[in-house]
């Protein structure tokens, strides 16, 4: 009884802290869409001039450099986890934040990196549908009809919140024993982000090539190419 108890009370200051830490994330390590164009343009001699321009840009480039963000976004997880992690349960909460923090940062790099920006109301709900999906949330679109854009962050942050706080109090769980904790909080970051980058990857090169198939119709309908 007193162990569930002790559960229940850890999902829930949990899911207070991941709540806050993703409303505090998005508004304030926020992606520069002009910045990390540039970034990437140089880093992987890409010749865009925009973001929408990465559909011009082989599937193949696109999904390495994906990978990459993933990639590097896990090994950060990881040496934060491992450096906050020795404190055990006085640490879950912070340590929250800046899993918070790179998982988003993840997200928007990965949304810009195939063809989509985030400057309108409606681009901004895609990019939470975009991590609702990553934390393995199912949301219908009636929800955004019924709720509105200035009402469906609050509701989304919510939904992802409550799922993330169930699987991080069952996985992380063994952190309440500082000794081993620092090891296998590195360890579970590493995961987490692989999982959310895994599932937002697929989210976001789905609808790249929705978009690639819609240009390559119209291409092919106007003639462009056909000589």
């Amino acid at each position: 009884m007193l162990k569930q108890w002790r559960k229940s009370w850890l999902t829930r200051r949990v899911q207070s802290a991941i709540a806050g830490g993703l409303n505090g994330a998005y508004a304030r390590v926020r992606v520069d869409p002009d910045k990390y164009l540039q970034r990437v343009r140089q880093a992987h001699q890409l010749p865009i001039r925009s973001w929408p321009d990465m559909f011009l840009v082989p599937q193949e480039t696109v999904d390495e450099i994906a990978n990459q963000t993933v990639h590097r976004a896990m090994r950060f997880a990881a040496l934060e986890g491992t450096g906050l992690g020795m404190g055990g349960m006085l640490t879950v909460v912070p340590d929250l934040g800046i899993l918070s923090a790179t998982t988003i940062r993840m997200i928007q790099k990965l949304s810009l990196l195939h063809g989509f920006t985030y400057s309108t109301g409606e681009e901004v709900a895609g990019l939470w549908i975009a991590a609702a999906s990553a934390a393995g949330v199912d949301l219908g679109r009636e929800l955004i009809e019924k709720e509105g854009i200035e009402r469906f962050v609050p509701r989304i942050v919510e939904r992802i919140a409550a799922k993330m706080s169930c699987e991080v109090v069952e996985k992380w769980s063994a952190r309440l024993i500082p000794i081993v904790s620092g090891a296998l909080g590195g360890a579970l970051n590493y995961y987490f982000v692989r999982e959310w980058g895994r599932r937002a990857t697929w989210h976001f090169r789905e609808k790249h090539q929705q978009v690639r198939s819609q240009m390559a119709r119209v291409a092919a309908q106007n003639g462009v190419g056909g000589a």
